[in-house]
């Protein structure tokens, strides 16, 4: 029975975890109110675990509390619960796109939908930019490596070792 209700509430906290996985503090702590899987101290516990691990914190979270709980089959019906409802989601935005994808007003959304999420993509990296970019080495690589990025098509993990490489070299010599 605790299998199933680890698969029931973490399929429930999948379900409202929409802006990450921070946004499932509160039915974790009401979880944790009502079976008493965890205490609240563990809950602050786990939070911090899942933030420095890598991964989605939400999934690491029940990851986190399904062991905690039942252990490693508790771990998976915790993590099947969380991602279930993003399944069944996905899987029903594919069922509607593939079946109006020659719909014209589908087609119109989609040519609007494209330049807008690529918008609201730029306005964050333009602030971390603006934010965290104080030195003109780190602003002369990378404006490099983005000029590279459009000139070649390498993998996201390029750029990251290029640029991890790039600071510590100028943290070893500056």
């Amino acid at each position: 029975m605790i299998y199933l209700n680890l698969i029931k509430e973490f399929f429930i906290t999948g379900l409202f975890a929409f802006g990450g996985g921070y946004s499932t503090v509160p039915f974790l702590a009401h979880i944790s109110d009502v079976y008493h899987w965890y205490s609240q101290s563990e809950l602050t516990h786990m939070l911090a675990i899942a933030a420095i691990t890598p991964g989605p914190v939400g999934i690491n979270v029940a990851t986190y509390a399904g062991v905690k709980t039942a252990g490693i089959l508790g771990a998976l019906c915790a993590t099947f619960g969380e991602v279930l409802p993003a399944i069944i989601m996905v899987n029903l935005i594919a069922g509607v796109c593939a079946k109006y994808k020659e719909n014209v007003y589908f087609k119109s959304i989609i040519y609007v939908l494209k330049p807008v999420s690529c918008a609201l993509l730029t306005i964050p990296v333009i602030s971390m930019i603006r934010d965290n970019v104080n030195n003109i080495f780190a602003a002369v690589i990378l404006m490099c490596l983005l000029i590279y990025s459009f000139k070649s098509k390498k993998s996201p993990l390029f750029y990251f070792v290029i640029s991890g490489m790039a600071g510590l070299i100028y943290t070893l010599c500056f």
